[in-house]
């Protein structure tokens, strides 16, 4: 056994268990949700990328992971491809909301576009420990939160469920150069009676596809200008996509009637912050990503920054402004944040939208940020969305590796090197079993260490009293 070094970070935690149900914030079962719990004490980020990457997220110190096979509404771990991410339509419609109130001073008129909302730590939250004083616990939990909030927000989430929800658009704005093509729906006109098309005129072309020649010609005269001999665009460059990016600045545009500002503080959660010289700048850990509009702050973002991936937490906003789609700009900003860090630490390339709720129809939103993954329940791999969904359509649970052979590469071996930590010491649970004639613990702690993985549990610490 060894004693606990003062200069190393361990993770430790306590495990709840998880055998009673609660209330379902999304179908109103009154014990229909069912999840295992954890306290972290302390964590450090490669053990919670480890715990996220086998279905666990946390809400404050809370870390918990739902039984999908039992639970009433299944949440499964999803995640994007940030550098691949392209906004949809509805996405840039969100911007361009931003873009006129930002230039011209506009808030839309009526709510928003239908972004569902969860409480804190009410429904549609993780299940409390068991084994605690139901209210303590949730004391506890809210006094994490409120402490990091400014009086003049209201939380509105847990795990940012806000949805894009925005209605495709019928129309479209006047496109420029580089930007995808969309068509723009018109009616037709009626045409009036006569001797029919006069075959000395040239027919009549797409409007969309003079824009196309004009822009092509609009090239070709720059790249002339420029003293460039190489061979002209082909119609496939020409349609390459603008990067997120750019549709993020055009929604700030200078001389505007307001300012847009974002500003970034380390905020307390149970994440280590950390430092690698292979990392981000800005380190690992858990962020605030603040919103200021002329100098007040009108929205936070919370934010784990983890050595493969941006996960977000939390988000809350001021309610003047709920019409803005505040919750799905947000999201499109951590993306353009994600692939901001990607350039500075290459294997942090995915953005963590938090849990996919595929039964309930309001909570499907994340998946329109695509290209993205669901987390398989059994495996653990990483399955593309569009596979998944044939099998959800047909049953609430679903395991989405199709190679039957396959297993969790992590699973538990022996329960006995899983790491305790009894009495300021650290020891595997066969030590402490051995310590402790007569414990019965055992299935409590098999239990854990089953959902944790066999190299977490020899990782982190599991504290026993």
């Amino acid at each position: 056994m060894l004693k606990m070094a003062e200069n190393k970070s361990y993770t430790i935690v306590e495990y709840f268990g998880g055998d009673c149900g609660y209330r379902c914030g999304y179908c109103k079962n009154d014990e229909g949700n069912f999840s295992h719990g954890m306290w972290s004490h302390t964590m450090t980020v490669q053990d919670y990328q480890d715990l996220v990457d086998r279905g666990w997220r946390r809400s404050g110190k809370y870390v918990y992971k739902p039984k999908l096979d039992k639970t009433c509404c299944p949440q499964y771990t999803i995640r994007c491809h940030a550098l691949k991410f392209q906004p949809s339509k509805s996405h840039k419609k969100v911007l361009k909301k931003i873009s006129k109130f930002i230039s011209k001073g506009e808030l839309p008129k009526g709510q928003d576009d239908g972004e569902p909302m969860d409480s804190v730590c009410d429904e549609a939250g993780p299940r409390e420990p068991s084994n605690v004083c139901h209210s303590e616990v949730k004391r506890a939990a809210i006094a994490d939160i409120q402490k990091e909030l400014p009086e003049c927000l209201a939380i509105t989430e847990v795990q940012k469920e806000v949805a894009d929800g925005a209605p495709a658009d019928s129309e479209t704005s006047r496109k420029n150069p580089g930007s995808v093509v969309e068509e723009r729906t018109t009616k037709a006109a009626a045409p009036k009676p006569g001797m029919g098309a006069d075959p000395g005129r040239p027919p009549c072309r797409k409007a969309k596809d003079l824009r196309k020649e004009r822009r092509l010609q609009k090239e070709q005269i720059r790249q002339h200008a420029d003293g460039d001999s190489s061979t002209p665009p082909t119609a496939a460059q020409t349609k390459q996509p603008k990067p997120l990016e750019d549709f993020i600045n055009e929604s700030l545009p200078d001389n505007s009637s307001h300012c847009l500002e974002f500003r970034r503080f380390l905020c307390d959660s149970p994440l280590e912050a950390e430092h690698s010289p292979d990392g981000p700048e800005v380190g690992y850990g858990s962020f605030h990503q603040q919103y200021w509009l002329d100098g007040r702050i009108v929205a936070v973002g919370v934010i784990d920054i983890l050595p493969t991936c941006v996960s977000s937490v939390y988000f809350y906003y001021h309610p003047d402004f709920a019409s803005l789609s505040l919750g799905s700009y947000s999201a499109l900003r951590e993306i353009a944040f994600t692939r901001q860090l990607q350039k500075q630490s290459p294997k942090l390339s995915f953005y963590y939208l938090g849990f996919y709720i595929h039964s309930c129809p309001k909570m499907r939103y994340k998946g329109q940020y695509r290209p993205s993954d669901l987390l398989c329940p059994e495996t653990y791999a990483w399955v593309q969305i569009e596979q998944c969904l044939p099998q959800l359509e047909n049953s609430r649970y679903a395991r989405f590796n199709q190679d039957a052979d396959a297993g969790d590469p992590r699973v538990l071996k022996d329960v006995g090197r899983a790491l305790v930590l009894y009495r300021r010491a650290v020891m595997p649970y066969a030590a402490y079993s051995r310590k402790r004639k007569g414990s019965s613990d055992e299935t409590e702690v098999q239990q854990y260490a089953d959902l944790v993985g066999q190299v977490c549990a020899e990782r982190i610490l599991l504290y026993r009293a």
